[in-house]
């Protein structure tokens, strides 16, 4: 029986109400009866609805689940019994079973395979045996159907974990292989069905590594002439009675495009390891077939991209190279050029329904497939050898003929930016290169845009802009002619009633103002129209390539864009809501595309309109409503878009809406968002910082972002989930210190301290955890120990311990910076704990450790990225040599110089006006006036070498304190340590030591 969860689930009430009457004619097809003929009638409805019960029931349940974190109730899995029964009888249901049920009990076998397989069930290698092996060809189509999903579930393993299907095939190979040359001459539905079967099962097993235990020469040489066989094999002649549409899914085509795709397969990765006759007569077969197709003879779309593929690959290689060559002018003028050129089909297409021609043309997993596609990828590979040759024919006005010469000239884009730097350049190259351009009646010189753009159908005008979009990069001698390329594009995307031509010219427009910084000056007076009509045209095409377009050209026209950003805004919106609401956006990837796409434009406009309060106010608005619509539905997969929107909307200030954001946020992590408490630490940072004053103002929300950390903390959901919420605890006590959260701290102290306790992998959480404490440790020293030995277990000890033995794994500038201001409010504690008396030697030699990692630290940024320092330190290092190259740098792997992802959430300690470690670890050291014993112990243990690198310290701390400005020189920090402060030591006037 079900899980309860499912079968309260109305559809799958609906479906087991047809599936019960189905289940018992399904059984008798898993059972070892004699004949499919001998089971009793049964309504298809039902035994298809019986066959999904199935298929969902084994896809779910079948593998065994143990219980979540806390709970004890184990989940629903199928019994152990109900699985030997299906194994043992799901092969006989797939040989004897209909059609209309084959695909579902196949599905079912696949997941079985895959958990089961060879561990639970090795017999499933015998048990396909016997039917391969066996003289009744009735059970061969579905023994062969069993095996492909075997061998589909190892089809993208590593090659070491591929051994039990090796092992496998070593039986089931040379079968099949033998199955395949005995039914060669029969061309029969069911033979072919069969050939068919084994051809897929081959290529899965050699299209990512080819197993050479199974596959030697003499092997592979045999197979190659089975699908040799195949190519040359004629289709029968009544199979063009069939409908063209229909006919690729006939099985004849269908054994020749696996064969195809074999050959293109082998060929490409295997090459070397054929011999070079069969190189040779593979790639003339071929070329056979793509000769039919020049002779108006049927050869269905799929095969024949497979075929101009394989000869495109061929061009690379002198062996089979010569002998196309002397085929090569016929081949451009009579099958590449014709498959460039606009058809009948998408005529039809584009007058019947534009937005399915745009979909269709901005497919591209569909359009890898296409012809013309392979026919683009070989004039690209022919061009590459110079053998382009002219159209035989005269000029011609014909628009067909035009539209293909532009398409060779966007295919061929890539190589001719290699070796072309202007407009002219490119002219004299393409018309030298594709003489068919003259011969359509295109004639060289500035004017070639007008030409191109005149007295042209709107299908070739699509294909300029196209073409145009190709070659922005290009530089324009004749500002005239960029100036003229600007204006017709824009004015095709304004003006143009045609919606393909309208997306042609809004994305060649955002490449050319992209690429061209005088088409950025044309275009800035008519941003407006030109940002309007974008989304008219997004609205009513929804294609995703133009929400790029606009994201793109918002960044380039930020300040133009500000007048509009508001009505841009609400029109996004509104297509967003129209889409998402849709009764087509369950079943379209492309609606979820489109979907993310205007999300990502709408955070576009609100990272480009932050610096405009204003604005940002009245945004916040729209996006809430896109927010709530998006957890109200909720669409998971746009929680990452949502998250980065509403953390745009508080980097300046956070409004009471924004703070009853939280609490919805926090309703929704507790059920969906847990997975994404990552992508939510932005957002939860800016509460954090920005309106400080708010978050302490109510306790609750304190309260429900500690929930949120802590929960992230108990629970195994991963170690990098648990860093951000241990680095949000940190940055809540460092941004608070003197704020009064006494409360809290003890609360987020032992927070990490039990996840600490639970045993950790990585270094980045154990030090992520230590922070927190070291962050307690900063706001107040008394509080920290009282909460470390409140327990009934003393933690102190631990904490220390931990601490010092794990200093060397501190990276980044914040973290070693809070680890040394740390370690200081250690020496100067007035009353120290025991533990700390059993490190002593240890203190310093730690310090001057992190000290180290900053200098170099420090150094690399000078040198690589001075805009992340945090103020006018550059100097200071290069001032002492700290942005040379020394022989320590060798000591210091590059992970250490970068710092760590999480600094980029900032916290007092990092602003320019943070606490200095250098003064702070100096004035530290002053302990000495008061306590002679406690500094000669501290620093006993310090060698000659680390005795200089205390100089240095204090030299780089003497300057840093010269280069505060006046106000900062008369200020004094009082030392005193009470409440918040690390003792009661007022600073002291006598010079340090002569070597410090």
């Amino acid at each position: 029986s079900p899980p309860v969860s499912l079968a309260r689930k109305p559809q799958f009430q609906l479906l087991t109400g047809k599936a019960n009457c189905g289940l018992a004619s399904l059984k008798q097809y898993l059972q070892p009866t004699s004949l499919a003929q001998d089971l009793p009638f049964v309504n298809q409805s039902c035994l298809c609805a019986a066959a999904i019960y199935l298929k969902n029931m084994v896809t779910q349940y079948w593998q065994d689940r143990e219980p979540a974190a806390g709970e004890v109730i184990f989940p629903f899995n199928i019994h152990e019994n109900d699985r030997q029964q299906i194994r043992e009888h799901i092969i006989e249901g797939i040989i004897r079973c209909p059609e209309s049920i084959r695909a579902q009990l196949t599905m079912c076998l696949r997941a079985i395979i895959r958990h089961d397989f060879p561990g639970r069930w090795p017999g499933v290698v015998d048990k396909l045996q016997m039917f391969l092996r066996a003289q009744n060809s009735s059970g061969w189509y579905g023994a062969l159907l069993a095996l492909y999903q075997l061998v589909k579930t190892y089809e993208y393993r590593k090659v070491e974990e591929r051994a039990p299907l090796l092992a496998a095939m070593e039986l089931f190979l040379p079968r099949v292989q033998q199955l395949m040359a005995q039914l060669m001459p029969d061309a029969t539905i069911f033979s072919v069905l069969i050939q068919k079967q084994v051809l897929k099962i081959f290529y899965s097993l050699v299209q990512y590594s080819l197993p050479l235990r199974l596959i030697n020469t003499s092997v592979m040489t045999q197979w190659m002439e089975l699908l040799r066989q195949v190519m040359e094999r004629d289709v029968p002649a009544e199979t063009l009675e069939v409908d063209e549409d229909d006919r690729p899914e006939l099985a004849w085509w269908k054994c020749k495009k696996w064969a195809m795709r074999i050959l293109t397969r082998v060929f490409e990765r295997y090459f070397q390891g054929l011999v070079a006759t069969l190189r040779v007569s593979v790639f003339t077969d071929a070329a056979e077939v793509v000769d039919q197709y020049r002779q108006k003879r049927y050869v269905t779309p799929r095969v024949l991209q497979q075929c101009l593929l394989y000869l495109s690959q061929g061009l690379s290689h002198s062996l089979t190279w010569k002998h196309l060559k002397p085929h090569v002018q016929i081949l451009n003028q009579e099958v590449i050029f014709p498959l460039m050129c606009y058809k009948d089909e998408d005529e039809k297409l584009w007058q019947e329904d534009p937005y399915e021609y745009i979909r269709m043309k901005f497919n591209l997993y569909d359009d890898h497939a296409l012809p013309a596609t392979a026919a683009q990828s070989l004039l690209c590979s022919s061009s590459d050898d110079g053998v382009l040759s002219p159209d035989a024919h005269g000029p011609s006005a014909d628009p067909r003929r035009k539209d293909g010469a532009l398409h060779c000239v966007g295919a061929l884009a890539e190589l001719l930016l290699k070796v072309t730097c202007s407009i002219q350049m490119l002219l004299e190259d393409v018309f030298d290169t594709i003489p068919i351009l003259s011969s359509c009646g295109y004639s060289l010189g500035y004017d070639w845009f007008k030409q191109v753009w005149a007295d042209c159908t709107r299908v070739c005008v699509a294909q300029s802009c196209w073409v145009l979009h190709c070659f922005s990069p290009l530089r324009f001698h004749d500002e005239v002619v960029l100036r003229r390329a600007v204006e017709l594009v824009k004015q095709d995307l304004v003006e143009d009633k045609e919606m393909p031509v309208k997306v042609e010219a809004a994305i060649a427009l955002q490449t050319l103002v992209s690429n061209q910084q005088q088409a950025k000056v044309y275009i800035r007076p008519f941003i407006r129209p030109v940002m309007q009509e974008l989304l008219h045209v997004v609205k009513e095409t929804e294609n995703d390539d133009l929400t790029n377009v606009i994201q793109k050209l918002i960044c380039e026209y930020n300040q133009e864009v500000a007048a509009i950003a508001v009505d841009m805004t609400r029109n996004l919106a509104e297509i967003f809501t129209r889409v998402l609401q849709s009764d087509e956006y369950e079943e379209s990837e492309d609606k979820t595309v489109m979907a993310l796409g205007l999300l990502s434009t709408m955070d576009t406009i609100l990272t480009v309109m932050e610096d405009h309060a204003e604005i940002t106010q009245q945004l916040e608005a729209i996006c809430l409503q896109v927010i709530g619509l998006v957890l109200q539905k909720p669409v998971i997969e746009f929680y990452e878009e949502i998250l980065s929107l509403a953390f745009g909307l508080t980097c300046q200030s956070v409004s009471p809406q924004m703070w009853q954001l939280l609490g919805v946020l926090y309703e929704v992590f507790q059920h969906d968002c847990f997975d994404y408490f990552t992508d939510m630490m932005p957002l939860l940072h800016n509460y954090v910082t920005v309106d400080t004053d708010m978050l302490l103002s109510n306790p609750k929300h304190l309260e429900v972002i500690f929930s949120m950390c802590k929960k992230v903390l108990s629970s195994d959901c991963g170690e990098d989930a648990e860093c951000h919420a241990a680095k949000l605890l940190e940055i809540i006590i460092l941004q608070c210190r003197g704020r009064g959260i006494d409360q809290v701290v003890p609360v987020f102290v032992h927070a990490a301290l039990e996840r600490l306790m639970r045993g950790v992998k990585t270094n980045e959480l154990r030090t992520m955890c230590l922070q927190v404490v070291i962050a307690g440790l900063w706001y107040s020293p008394p509080l920290l120990f009282h909460t470390l030995d409140s327990g009934s277990q003393p933690l102190t000890a631990h904490f220390i311990n931990q601490w010092i033995n794990d200093t060397e794994f501190f990276i980044g500038l914040h973290d070693r910076k809070l680890c040394i201001l740390g370690l200081c409010v250690l020496m100067e504690l007035p009353t120290r704990p025991s533990a700390l008396e059993a490190v002593v030697a240890q203190i310093l030699p730690s310090i001057l450790l992190l000290f180290l990692g900053l200098k170099h630290l420090y150094a690399s940024r000078v040198l690589h990225k001075p805009e992340l320092l945090p103020r006018g330190n550059a100097q200071d290092e290069d001032h002492n040599g700290e942005a040379q190259h020394t022989y320590e740098d060798d000591f210091w792997e590059e992970d250490c110089l970068e710092g760590t992802p999480l600094e980029e959430y900032s916290t007092p300690l990092d602003y320019d006006n943070g606490e200095d470690e250098y003064l702070f670890f100096t004035n530290a050291l002053l302990i000495q006036n008061s306590d002679t014993n406690w500094y000669q112990r501290l620093t006993a243990p310090l060698s000659d070498d680390q005795k200089k690198q205390l100089q240095e310290i204090y030299s780089i701390a003497q300057q840093r304190k010269a280069n505060k400005s006046q106000w900062y020189l008369c200020f004094r920090r009082s030392r005193h340590f009470s409440h918040q402060t690390p003792g009661q030591n007022k600073p002291s006037t006598t010079s340090p030591t002569p070597w410090m």
